[in-house]
C-alpha cells in the first residue's frame, strides 16, 4: 500500500534569528574586526544572519579574557561549586532543546528528526555527565589531585556544531580549565546561542569564549602561545597541519579526524535488522558523520538479499525541507561540500562501479544529494578509500571472517566499525581484530556520554567521552 504522508512542518517561530552576532569574548558581544560573512540555510540558500569575523587580535583578545578567567575565578574554584554552572547549563539547554534544534536543522540542514531526538538529549547528557566528574577528579584515575591545563583553544566541524561543542566544553569546564572555541564558518548559530546560556546560567566571564570565522580564526587560535590545549574535530587534512603547528610546544593535543567506517553483515545476522544500522549507519545526517559507515562488508552468502533488502528501504527514504517532521535525509550543509560529494560520486563510476539511487525528487533551491548506492566496488577504488562525508554507500563482499577483518582493515582510518552477527563469540572475535576506536555490535552510530569514542591511525589520537574525557583536560 503507497500512502503519502503530510507535511508537518515544525515552526521557524520559535527561533529569533538576529541580524548579526558579534563575537563572545569576556561575556560580552563584541565586534570583529575580520571581514563579517553569512551564514546560510543550506535548504533554500536564503542568507540566516551576518557573523562577525575574529582576527588574530581578537583570538588574542578572547585567550586572554580566558586566562583572567582561568587565574581569577575557575581555576581555583572547587569541582563541586564548578558543578552547580554546568548543571544550570544542562538544565537551560533542556529547558530551551525545542529552540536550539530547530536553529540547528535551519543553520545546518539536518531533518529536524535528527536534532531534536539525537543532537539536543546528547548534549545536555554531555553537560550532565561530565557535571557529575567535577568534584571526583581525584577518583577518576588519573592521580589523587589532577590539575586543570588552563585555556583550551577548541575548533569544531559542522556536521554536528552543537554536539561537537557539548563534546569539547563539557569535559573542559570540569576539569577546572576555561575555553576558547571557534565553531565552523558555516554553523556558527547554535555556538552563539550557547554564548547566551552561559550569559543565562551566570558563568563567569572569560570561562567560555567563543570566536567566529573561517580557517585564518581557527590558525590564530591553535598557533596562539596562551593556549595550552588544542582540541579539535574536523578533516585529517587540517589535523595534520595543526598537528605540526603545535609540533615541538607545550600544548596537549587531541584529534578527532576523518573515517571510512566499515558495517560488516555476517550470513547469521537479523538482515531486516542490519538493513535499519546500514541505513542509520551511511544516510543518517546525510552521511555528514566522521565514523558513517561507508564501506558495507557482505558475507557474499546474503549479499544479493541485503542489497534487495536495502534498495526497498531506500525508496522509503524521505528527502527533503529538514524541518519536516517526516523528512529522513535533509540538504547538504554547503555547495562546496555538494561538490566534492559529486565529484567522488562520478569517480566511482568512472572506475567501474554500479551506482543505484532510488527514485526521488529533489527541491529546486539548496543543496541536495539523492542517498546512493555503489556495488561492485573494488578496494583499490577510490569510493572505498577516500571519505566522501556525504550520503554515499561502497558496498563489498566477502567469505570469511578472516577476509572480513582484512578488508576492514585495509584503510588509513580507523574511527569506527559495525558487527552484525547472532554470535556473541564472534562479535568479541571481530572486536578484537578491528582497528577502530569503537565497534558497534549489531548497532552503529550509538553514542553515550559514558562512552569513550575516537580513533586510531589517520582517524587520529586522544578519547572524547566517558572517564577517558577528562584526561585530556587534566595535567597527568
Amino acid at each position: 500500500m503507497d500512502f503519502q504522508y503530510a507535511p508537518a512542518p515544525e515552526s521557524r517561530a520559535v527561533v529569533d534569528i538576529r541580524p548579526s552576532y558579534g563575537l563572545f569574548i569576556g561575556g560580552e558581544f563584541v565586534d570583529g574586526h575580520g571581514e563579517p560573512f553569512k551564514s546560510i540555510d543550506p535548504s533554500n540558500e536564503e542568507p540566516l544572519a551576518e557573523i562577525a569575523c575574529a582576527d588574530a587580535a581578537d583570538v588574542d583578545r578572547a585567550v586572554a579574557a580566558a586566562r583572567a578567567a582561568y587565574d581569577g575565578v575557575w581555576g581555583t574554584m572547587p569541582g563541586r561549586e564548578r558543578a552547580k554552572y554546568l548543571y544550570r547549563i544542562a538544565r537551560i539547554l533542556q529547558e530551551r532543546s525545542r529552540e536550539l534544534a530547530v536553529l540547528e536543522s535551519i543553520d545546518n540542514g539536518k531533518p529536524i528528526r535528527e536534532s531534536r531526538d539525537v543532537d539536543l538529549p546528547l548534549v545536555a547528557a554531555h553537560f550532565f555527565y561530565y557535571a557529575g566528574w567535577a568534584d571526583k577528579l581525584g577518583y577518576a584515575g588519573f592521580g589523587p589531585d589532577p590539575r586543570p591545563l588552563g585555556v583550551a583553544g577548541q575548533v569544531i566541524p559542522w556536521n554536528f556544531p552543537l554536539l561537537m561543542l557539548a563534546w569539547k566544553i563539557a569535559p573542559a569546564l570540569a576539569c577546572g580549565n576555561t575555553v576558547v572555541l571557534k565553531p565552523a564558518e558555516t554553523t556558527p548559530l547554535t555556538a552563539l546561542a550557547f554564548a547566551e546560556i552561559c550569559r543565562q546560567a551566570d558563568l563567569p566571564p572569560g570561562v567560555v569564549n567563543i570566536v567566529t570565522g573561517a580557517g585564518d580564526t581557527g590558525r590564530a587560535l591553535v598557533e596562539h602561545d596562551g593556549v595550552d590545549k588544542v582540541a579539535f574535530t574536523g578533516s585529517t587534512e587540517v589535523g595534520r597541519r595543526i598537528a605540526r603547528a603545535v609540533a615541538g610546544t607545550r600544548k596537549k593535543l587531541t584529534l578527532e579526524l576523518g573515517g571510512k567506517a566499515a558495517n560488516v553483515i555476517f550470513e547469521d545476522a537479523a538482515l531486516d535488522q542490519a538493513v535499519e544500522g546500514v541505513v542509520n549507519g551511511i544516510f543518517f545526517n546525510q552521511g555528514h558523520v566522521c565514523c558513517a559507515g561507508s564501506r558495507l562488508l557482505v558475507q557474499e552468502s546474503v549479499a544479493d538479499e541485503l542489497l534487495d533488502r536495502l534498495k526497498r528501504r531506500m525508496t522509503t527514504l524521505r528527502v527533503g525541507d529538514p524541518l519536516d517532521k517526516n523528512t529522513d535525509v535533509g540538504a547538504i550543509n554547503s555547495a562546496e561540500q555538494l561538490a566534492r560529494i559529486r565529484a567522488l560520486s562520478e569517480i566511482g563510476e568512472r572506475e567501474g562501479a554500479t551506482r543505484w539511487s532510488p527514485p526521488c525528487e529533489l527541491p529546486q533551491r539548496g543543496f541536495w544529494f539523492v542517498p546512493t548506492v555503489f556495488t561492485g566496488v573494488a578496494q583499490s577504488h577510490r569510493i572505498a578509500r577516500e571519505e566522501i562525508f556525504g550520503p554515499v554507500l561502497s558496498v563489498l563482499t566477502f567469505r570469511t571472517p578472516a577476509e572480513a577483518v582484512e578488508k576492514a582493515n585495509n584503510t588509513p582510518y580507523g574511527l569506527s566499525a559495525g558487527v552484525w552477527t547472532e554470535k556473541g563469540s564472534r562479535i568479541l572475535w571481530m572486536a578484537e581484530r578491528l582497528r577502530a576506536g569503537v565497534v558497534w555490535s549489531n548497532t552503529f552510530n550509538k553514542f553515550d556520554p559514558a562512552s569513550p569514542f575516537g580513533g586510531y591511525k589517520e582517524s587520529g589520537f586522544g578519547r572524547e567521552g566517558g572517564r577517558h574525557g577528562l584526561e585530556a583536560y587534566l595535567n597527568v
